[in-house]
């Protein structure tokens, strides 16, 4: 099983003691986010966790467990670092720390362990497609020597984060600026040695050598421990995502982050009502099990298939 911490909320920033907690009583409780009272137990046991995949805009808060987690399970991290202002993530670090925490990270982890994501990609007549072709190029120029390859992916203007771009004058590219955009990351990308490819995307960028991804990557994740990993697509997930399944940990309605783009959040108040619940002693990300819930004990199973001849394996060189 890959467990994913987490596409819903940013773990590793707000909440990395409750994860940590978690991973050492060895089960989570998760709320289904169609079914309130539907809870599942996941064990976390190493012999059902093939890999650790981490979400986050700012891994620093989580990076003194990094060495107790990778001592018993394998992970990665996908890792977002846009050049936008507060405008539109408005509660992250810094650029010039964001920057210093994901060169650390890759020096502590080893940068194969580590995706940058460059998403999503929105414009305005503030962020213009120059815009992002120059930030682009300076943040590559930053991180090319500290990853092997960047994940990026266009605007999808959903209903529920119309209203909160409307301010800054957002919007989705056009498939001709999504080209002109591909045509110049691809220019950038082979002149410092950065494999580029899209994130659940339909559009065919084949002939700049962009290629779709997966997050949720088998092949990273058989680098990484040594075996293929055998799973389906996600079903979950959007047709265009091509990650295979993976378990989610997260809840809506908790990151603090407050991004313009996410859709995650319904509104900075029911960020607000959700993490003031949160305990970091609970199995539940949020609040307390419920006389009305539901649990249900999740089959777990390992992807896990024959062993690779790869040599060493080690998340950490002693």
């Amino acid at each position: 099983m890959i467990l994913s911490v987490s596409r819903r909320t940013d773990i590793p920033a707000f909440f990395p003691r409750w994860f940590m907690r978690r991973l050492r009583e060895g089960y989570v409780l998760v709320r289904n986010p169609m079914n309130y009272h539907q809870v599942s137990k996941i064990g976390l046991s190493p012999e059902w966790i093939d890999c650790i995949v981490f979400w986050t805009k700012n891994a620093q808060p989580i990076v003194p467990y990094l060495k107790e987690i990778g001592s018993i399970y394998p992970f990665y991290f996908q890792y977002t670092l846009n050049a936008y202002e507060w405008d539109i993530e408005e509660k992250i670090p810094s650029l010039k720390n964001r920057i210093a925490t994901f060169q650390a990270l890759s020096d502590t982890i080893g940068k194969e362990r580590l995706v940058w994501r460059y998403d999503p990609i929105l414009l305005s007549p503030k962020y213009t497609v120059d815009w992002h072709i120059k930030s682009f190029e300076k943040l590559a120029q930053d991180l090319s020597s500290y990853v092997e390859s960047c994940v990026f992916s266009f605007l999808d203007m959903y209903l529920k984060i119309e209203k909160k771009l409307q301010a800054c004058q957002a919007r989705e590219c056009t498939e001709e600026e999504m080209r002109r955009i591909a045509k110049a990351f691809a220019e950038i990308g082979k002149r410092l040695h950065l494999q580029l490819r899209t994130c659940a995307e339909s559009i065919d960028l084949e002939t700049y050598g962009i290629q779709h991804c997966k997050c949720v990557d088998p092949e990273l994740i058989r680098r990484l421990t040594g075996y293929e990993i055998r799973a389906s697509k996600d079903k979950n997930q959007r047709m265009e995502c091509g990650c295979i399944e993976s378990v989610d940990v997260g809840q809506y309605n908790t990151c603090r982050n407050n991004c313009r783009y996410c859709y995650a959040n319904f509104s900075p108040h029911s960020v607000a009502t959700f993490t003031s619940k949160h305990n970091e002693k609970s199995p539940l990300l949020v609040g307390e099990l419920l006389p009305e819930d539901k649990i249900t004990v999740r089959k777990m199973k390992s992807f896990k298939e024959r062993r690779m001849d790869l040599g060493q394996v080690d998340l950490f060189d002693e």
